[in-house]
């Protein structure tokens, strides 16, 4: 079939695709239902109309994969029911014009008033779109479930705005830490921007950390792209793919090489855990702190020791003392609002 989506599609025939989408899905069509759906395709509008509506049941993500008698038990004809209708349609003339099915015109048309509201909704999404945001507290680590079936859990003190549309499916992680399984949507790709670094995929898990000095995305499964937000002027931006086990940082100074990862380092803090191997204690502490109520920073004569180790962010003060004891350093607590590790005095 071949259609034009640009040429507007009536109610009507809204209406009958939906209920088609809901037939064509049933374990009880008959051979008599194929054909005539078959006949329903012949008209060019009936065959827009099908295209919209099988692409909205992609786009509805986890709900597409759930049967409609599950979402919408009312509104599905019976066995019996449609065995009735086919039994005295037989009995009946039938007419020498082709008629929409029995089982349509009853039951099935519920079923698309109540997936064509959801077709009105996404409609009025083609455009700009209002965002919704999702924050987490200190200590809190949030799961968001998306309307496409992705998922993102949001770590400590993070803030990500979602903008999903008929077109796109945007991200922006505007503070914080973000773990992101998203689901494959080849025409729909989904996009984060964090700081200096836009990241492009479309499906795959990887993990984004918004730092002050940089942004690093570490891939546990697929391909991710990730360009730099911006470039000197004449220059195009830098661009590196990915793969599983890889990762990069981004800054104002460009792309950093492509480093080795592995799952357990990328997701650690979704379990619970800060795990360092040969860390900076720069990048540790930037980890740290996200947990931390005062936050600590590194003086320039230690902020490049290395931190090995696996520690719980349940109780970060723990944490730091224990790291600020293996490197022979001690805290500097006279300003209230930030706490120095500088060498230790012996």
């Amino acid at each position: 079939m071949r259609t034009n989506p640009k040429q507007a599609v009536s109610e009507d025939s809204l209406d009958q695709a939906c209920a088609w989408v809901a037939r064509l899905r049933s374990d009880s069509i008959t051979l008599a239902d194929r054909s005539q759906f078959k006949e329903w395709c012949s008209v060019e509008e009936n065959q827009r109309a099908f295209a919209e509506i099988t692409e909205l049941w992609g786009d509805l993500g986890a709900l597409s994969k759930m049967p409609l008698e599950t979402l919408f038990p009312e509104s599905i004809p019976s066995q019996k029911k449609r065995n009735l209708n086919r039994t005295e349609s037989t009995k009946a003339t039938k007419p020498k014009s082709w008629t929409l099915p029995q089982w349509l015109i009853g039951g099935g048309l519920a079923t698309c008033g109540a997936i064509v509201t959801l077709w009105v909704s996404f409609q009025g999404m083609g455009g700009e779109t209002q965002a919704q945001m999702y924050a987490t507290e200190l200590g809190q680590i949030q799961t968001i479930s998306l309307p496409d079936g992705s998922e993102v859990k949001l770590n400590s003190n993070s803030k990500l705005r979602v903008i999903y549309n008929r077109n796109e499916r945007r991200t922006e992680l505007v503070r914080g830490e973000a773990f992101f399984e998203v689901a494959r949507q080849t025409s729909r790709p989904f996009t984060v921007s964090a700081g200096s670094a836009n990241i492009r995929v479309l499906g795959t898990e990887f993990n984004v950390e918004l730092n002050p000095e940089n942004t690093r995305v570490s891939v546990t499964e697929g391909t991710v792209s990730v360009t730099e937000a911006e470039s000197a002027p004449g220059l195009k931006p830098e661009s590196v793919q990915l793969v599983k086990n890889q990762k990069v940082s981004v800054s104002d100074r460009g792309l950093s090489p492509i480093g080795r990862t592995s799952p357990e380092e990328a997701t650690d803090w979704t379990k619970g855990l800060l795990v360092f191997e040969k860390t900076p204690l720069k990048d540790a502490l930037t980890e740290l702190n996200r947990y931390l109520n005062v936050p600590v920073a590194a003086s320039p004569q230690v902020e490049n020791r290395l931190v090995s180790g696996t520690f719980e962010v349940s109780d970060p003060d723990s944490t730091l003392k224990a790291i600020a004891t293996a490197l022979d350093l001690q805290q500097d607590r006279s300003n209230t609002n930030l706490t120095i590790l500088s060498p230790a005095n012996n």
